[in-house]
């Protein structure tokens, strides 16, 4: 006996929402889930009318259906909002090339402006060089580091108000069990924020639109739009810490549903102690990147490459000094030794 719509539109149901458990109708689907998401960005205030909004654009689900649910509530909503598409090229053969041109599909669809940034037109690396250098084991630290840094760069360079990710329920749920499993006070304190913003000035904002929306939704959006968006997972992403974390709390959802939204509710209700020093963010002095070190994160992983030093900035930093002051040392014999 077919199961009819909970939102009573009279309509037969064809699909059970994961995160409410309504039976819906495809229509009423869509409206719940884009109504949602339109509620998630006024209620945190993300945009300011005649903003520029860049999507961080991958090509995956989450970016895709980002682009696709920005650019229909800004027409419904008439938020005023010039939307762009920013992609990162991290150089992985068989993964990025594949997915760039799905991006390139998602421009021509949704008649947004595209802008390609590269880690080797930046950093003068690929991620296939650096996985070289470095090995299978810690390739997502530089990944994720050079990442975050090329999206700022791409950000200032296409003058955008802010960066849109499509940072979902699962991901901000993965990365608090990561904060308290890795004990990282100060990320936990602010890994759940909707808006992330530095205390410098000058920084490019980025918002999370989709921060309440579950993952096997998006999906859900992503095939009964019948959007086009790349599925195959990176190649050097088996070995990522975050895939014992996802495992972990596909686990936790197989026993409790609500999982996902109990543990960022709880990540937002944590309170830092008032006598744990949190890092004081200022400008990196080689590169003038946001920074809670002399040397940003990036700036670290770059020298370590460029010297022969791939583990440099992996792990501690007196161990990542330690090594610096070695390769010094061992320069300064060899060139007393020349003489």
């Amino acid at each position: 006996m077919p199961v009819l719509c909970s939102s009573k539109c009279g309509k037969n149901a064809i699909l059970k929402r994961p995160k409410t458990g309504d039976a819906l109708c495809k229509d009423c689907f869509f409206w719940a889930f884009e109504t949602e998401v339109h509620s998630t960005i006024i209620s945190g205030n993300l945009f300011k009318r005649g903003d520029t909004v860049a999507v961080a654009a991958s090509g995956g689900k989450d970016s895709t259906v980002l682009a696709y649910v920005l650019k229909v509530l800004n027409e419904r909503h008439d938020y005023g909002l010039n939307l762009v598409l920013l992609s990162i090229d991290e150089g992985i053969t068989g993964y990025r090339d594949d997915s760039l041109e799905t991006v390139k599909q998602n421009r021509d669809d949704y008649q947004m402006p595209l802008k390609i940034l590269s880690y080797e037109e930046l950093f003068g690396w690929t991620m296939d060089a650096i996985v070289a250098q470095i090995g299978r084991k810690n390739n997502c630290t530089f990944c994720g580091v050079f990442r975050r840094q090329a999206l700022d760069k791409g950000a200032t360079q296409l003058g955008v108000n802010c960066v849109a990710t499509g940072h979902n329920a699962d991901d901000l749920a993965e990365t608090v069990l990561m904060n308290i499993l890795r004990g990282d006070i100060a990320r936990l304190q602010r890994c759940t924020s909707i808006i992330t913003e530095s205390e410098t000035e000058g920084t490019i904002p980025r918002v999370k639109p989709l921060k309440y929306t579950y993952e096997k939704e998006i999906v859900m959006y992503a095939y009964f739009k019948r959007l086009v968006y790349f599925s195959t997972e990176c190649v050097f992403a088996p070995n990522a810490y975050r895939g014992h974390a996802r495992a972990f709390l596909k686990d936790l959802e197989k026993i409790r549903p609500s999982v996902i939204m109990d543990i960022i509710h709880s990540g937002e209700s944590l309170q830092v102690k008032d006598n744990v020093k949190l890092p004081v963010r200022t400008q990196c002095s080689r590169c003038g990147s946001v920074s809670s070190q002399e040397l940003c994160k990036a700036c670290v992983l770059l020298e370590g490459l460029n010297r022969g030093l791939p583990k440099l900035g992996i792990g501690k930093s007196s161990l990542a000094n330690r090594a610096r002051d070695q390769q010094d040392a061992e320069k300064k014999e060899k060139v007393i030794c020349d003489f």
